[in-house]
């Protein structure tokens, strides 16, 4: 039977899942529904939509993480600030809607004057990976907006973000390098060649970059390898600006393509990946809060 729905609700994407009580996932529903789509009116209808698909009934009710409470989201959730203990994340949820009962959780801040930053939705990733995997230290988040947290004891001490996959798709679509970049076939020794410059030469990457724009019209590279040798550039320059913190073992939070390539990239910056799935984690997290609103017994739990 199904006990309740999280939602993780990104800026590009929108996932479901409805679950028992013990935190098994009964059904799901993934979109490109995401925040950069949807005005603030428009939420409540496509959870609706969502739910109706699926037939979940009016009692049964919803958990959110990420961008639906962001200010232009479903309803502004205030950020909860640094040292962040994440299991007290669903005591600031905001109930929305009235025919069912829907909340939001919040983001989390860091309010440093040379370090401030946000995010929201990584809080729950995180929440799921401590209490299901036991993450601890320096975990790694890759998306559009790449988040590396700092974890002690349950405890988010500090993080930071890196903007690689946005600033990717903004070569793709408003860059001299939007022609080259259209292709989605991935060439893992372009890759790796961006890779190698991104994490040695960081200083070097913007001239680089242009080098992608130069090398196929003067016949010199094929454009075929352009996006994979851009992506392996960006990666490399994230991970060489986060290296310096990160020490030796880092916990990934990934899931697909991103799982694979930023795997790879860490240990040829001579870092330790542990790879942990970000449904699974997000899973984790939403379903461990949603227990705590609702008073429902704590799903199971282990330690891996």
């Amino acid at each position: 039977m199904i006990r309740f729905v999280v939602v993780d609700w990104g800026t590009s994407s929108f996932r479901l899942w409805a679950m028992a009580a013990d935190g098994s996932v009964l059904a799901e529903r993934k979109s490109g529904q995401g925040m950069s789509t949807l005005d603030p009116s428009s939420f409540a209808p496509v959870l609706n939509r969502h739910l109706h698909a699926l037939s979940i009934p009016p009692e049964v009710p919803v958990l959110i993480c990420g961008m639906a409470g962001a200010r232009t989201g479903w309803r502004e959730v205030a950020y909860l600030d640094l040292p962040l203990r994440l299991d007290t994340v669903p005591e600031a949820a905001v109930q929305v809607g009235e025919e069912r009962d829907i909340r939001i959780l919040p983001g989390a801040a860091q309010r440093s004057a040379d370090a401030p930053d946000v995010m929201r939705g990584e809080e729950t990733m995180l929440l799921g990976a401590v209490r299901r995997y036991g993450a601890r230290g320096v975990v790694c988040m890759p998306g559009t907006h790449s988040k590396w947290a700092t974890l002690q004891d349950g405890v988010l001490t500090r993080f930071e973000t890196y903007m690689t996959g946005e600033v990717f798709n903004l070569f793709r679509q408003h860059s001299t390098l939007a022609d080259f970049l259209s292709g989605t076939d991935f060439d893992e020794t372009a890759f790796a060649a961006g890779l190698d410059a991104g994490l040695q030469q960081p200083a070097a990457v913007m001239s680089k970059v242009f080098g992608l724009r130069a090398g196929p019209l003067l016949g010199l590279v094929s454009e075929n390898i352009i996006p994979s040798r851009l992506s392996g550039l960006l990666i490399g320059l994230e991970i060489a600006g986060a290296k310096a913190s990160a020490g030796t073992d880092v916990t990934l939070i990934a899931s697909g393509p991103l799982a694979d390539r930023y795997h790879r990239a860490l240990t040829l910056a001579g870092l330790n990946p542990r790879l942990i799935d970000a449904d699974d984690a997000v899973r984790a997290g939403l379903a461990h809060f949603a227990a705590a609103i609702w008073k429902i017994p704590h799903p199971m739990e282990t330690a891996k």
